[in-house]
């Protein structure tokens, strides 16, 4: 079998079938030539893509802002603006419930579980696969309840020396506003706030036939000085949310032969920060992180023999944080990563592999009765791909995880039926599971106030779903997904009646939903207008919260959890640039386990425009939430009024990949 080239689509698998309608691109071990931890190329699951393209168009300040106004994924901000703590959400599961990726290998912190989003440079993305739904066949990494995102960076570079770099400028509507504490005094109208954020970023790379490299390097500067109006409807300008970070890294590829490479890949994060006591606060805690990590990769489609690969990574990170003046930690994880792929014949692949983490936790807090601390958590998979019939794929998978206290087998069954050229059905039964962090079990805050409970059992559950994709032709498709999942032994911070804050396993829950995203472009080819793409996107999404004595009549939904997402999206294209229109609506939340605290729906506006200058260089503006509505992301915590971005990027590549 040769290996081909699976193709791309924004909000559609990225796997195409051979020829003859079945899966001759079955050796295929993803794009970008295999030069990263792709793990298996087919997946049962629904999967959506954002493309470098797409990235590029966007102009997005952060992950969670291209994934919000791309995916429509629901974003929920601890602050407001850039650089504050924020939680992505995928049927129903935060951030901590989804496996983040980099490169194939799991980036969320094994402490909280948290990922910052601020510390992925999207200049630096290939692409971004969000895979859809518990007990990952794809990667096989643990602790995926919600689904997987997968953030792949540019590594190998064309042969030749070739340069990017890009600034841009991000500014607040400025006004007069109510001084906090001083009677209804007005404060006048800031000009600083047109320039309240700066973003710079720079790469440089080479490549040859028998090493590349590529470095990069980006730095924010923000101020978050936004105008909005408080709980009692007062003009405010927030101050004490100031942020800077910056982050570099570092990558290196040997081509050992023409089916194996060795990669090192170096990334480094700072972030300096003011977080506010309180939403209204003028006081503010600092905070510093720095993260150190070091990759090294090895991947080989072919090796030994022409029917067995392999693709493995070692991974160090380190990770420094504090956190005002009393409050710091020192933590070191080593993550090992080994995958191995078989083809004894074209009806069936076996796949097998490990992933192991060590950690090792020093918080160095004079309240903590065990400050250092060290752990394992890993498993072992294999997964069986049959093809009984040309048309149809089944995956049978058990993955034994264990954090070396306990052990549990997490199984999983997928199909996927290729019912004709235009119409694919996915079907998926799973068990999904996931052991404690190490927060929840040991953390104790400085006046005791917030302790951790080594008691903790892990979050396990089971779902389903099913998955259509309909594409008739090359200028419409459709992804539709209903799903069910239910959750038991979820783990949540709750308040004691002496007022202590301690983790416990209350959180029991049903979820179902429908998800569709129909797709249709429009090639206009009329004067210099290319093509209209337009794009819709629906969730659905009912929950049911069964702590203690409750139970589906009680009716209690998920908190942060809207029942009704709703995104509309205009693309228009001309040779030289381009015109992005996107909104983003989500029905009434709730703060609370209680349901008493709503916050009303809101719909989000942006406008983003891109316009080539020969042929290096581009200008692109963006308008981000044009109808200035008034919304909190988090209760208490309201998101900016209208902004403006506006910036140039310039690409000089290596001359013989050089436009004419």
């Amino acid at each position: 079998m040769e290996a081909e080239a699976a193709a791309e689509t924004s909000g559609t698998d990225n796997a195409d079938n051979a020829e003859d309608g079945g899966y001759g691109g079955y050796l295929d071990f993803g794009e970008d030539e295999g030069i990263t931890i792709f793990g298996a190329p087919e997946t049962t699951q629904q999967m959506t893509v954002i493309t470098r393209e797409e990235i590029e168009e966007r102009n997005a300040r952060d992950l969670a802002s291209l994934l919000e106004e791309t995916l429509d994924m629901s974003v929920t901000r601890y602050g407001g603006g850039y650089g504050n703590q924020t939680e992505l959400s995928l049927r129903g599961f935060d951030t901590e419930r989804i496996a983040i990726l980099i490169d194939g290998i799991p980036v969320n912190s094994p402490r909280s579980g948290e990922f910052d989003v601020g510390q992925v440079d999207i200049n630096n993305v290939e692409r971004i696969e969000v895979i859809y739904g518990g007990s990952d066949t794809k990667y096989n990494v643990s602790g995926a309840l919600g689904g997987v995102i997968n953030i792949v960076t540019i590594k190998k570079q064309p042969q030749g020396l070739g340069f990017e770099a890009a600034f841009s400028n991000t500014g607040y509507l400025p006004g007069t506003y109510n001084r906090r504490h001083e009677g209804g005094k007005k404060g006048e109208a800031h000009i600083e706030d047109l320039v309240d954020m700066q973003s710079l970023n720079f790469s440089a790379g080479y490549g040859a036939k028998d090493f590349s490299w590529r470095a990069s390097l980006f730095g924010n500067r923000a101020g978050n000085h936004y105008l909005y109006k408080d709980d009692y409807g007062f003009a405010r300008r927030k101050i004490s949310n100031e942020v800077l970070d910056w982050g570099s890294g570092a990558v290196f590829i040997l081509n050992l032969s023409d089916t194996a490479a060795l990669i090192s890949d170096t990334k480094t994060y700072y972030t300096y920060k003011n977080y506010p006591v309180t939403p209204n606060s003028t006081g503010s805690a600092v905070a510093n992180d720095f993260q150190l990590t070091e990759n090294i990769l090895f991947n080989a489609p072919l090796i030994f023999r022409e029917d067995l690969g392999t693709e493995a990574s070692v991974s160090y990170q380190y990770s420094g944080t504090r956190y005002g003046v009393n409050i710091k930690s020192f933590d070191h994880y080593l993550t090992g990563i080994n995958r191995w792929n078989w083809y004894p014949n074209e009806k069936i692949t076996l796949r097998a592999g490990m992933d192991w983490r060590f950690l090792y936790v020093n918080s160095q807090s004079a309240t903590e009765t065990q400050p250092v601390k060290t752990g394992n958590q890993g498993g072992l998979y294999i997964t069986a791909e049959f093809l009984p019939l040309t048309r149809l794929m089944i995956i049978t998978s058990a993955k034994g995880v264990t954090d070396t206290k306990r052990g549990v087998i997490v199984p999983k069954l997928g199909l996927r039926w290729d019912a004709a050229s235009w119409f694919v059905l996915k079907n998926n039964y799973f068990r999904s599971f996931k052991f404690p962090d190490f927060d929840d079990l040991y953390y104790r805050s400085l006046d005791s106030f917030f302790v951790g409970n080594p008691n903790l059992k892990p979050e396990d559950g089971i779902g389903a779903d099913l998955t259509g994709e309909v594409t008739p032709n090359k200028f419409f498709n459709i992804n539709t997904s209903v799903y069910g999942q239910y959750t038991t032994d979820s783990i949540h911070w709750v308040k004691s009646a002496g007022g202590r804050w301690s983790p416990e396993n209350i959180g029991t829950a049903w979820f179902i939903g429908l998800d569709t995203r129909p797709n249709l472009i429009l090639p206009v080819n009329r004067g210099i207008v290319e093509s209209i793409t337009f794009g819709v996107t629906y969730q659905f999404q009912l929950s049911w919260l069964l702590n203690g004595n409750l139970g589906l009549t009680n009716g209690y939904r998920i908190p942060y959890m809207p029942t009704h997402i709703i995104g509309g999206s205009v693309d228009l294209k001309w040779k030289t640039g381009s015109l992005f229109f996107s909104a983003h609506y989500e029905s009434t939340r709730y703060a609370d386990t209680l349901n008493q605290m709503p916050l009303a729906p809101y719909c989000a506006v942006h406008l983003t425009y891109n316009q080539g200058i020969g042929s290096h260089i581009t200008a692109f503006g963006s308008l981000r939430n044009i109808l200035n509505a008034h919304y909190e992301s988090f209760a208490g915590y309201y998101m900016p009024g209208i902004s403006l971005i506006l910036g140039v990027r310039a690409k000089l590549p290596p001359k013989e990949n050089a436009k004419p």
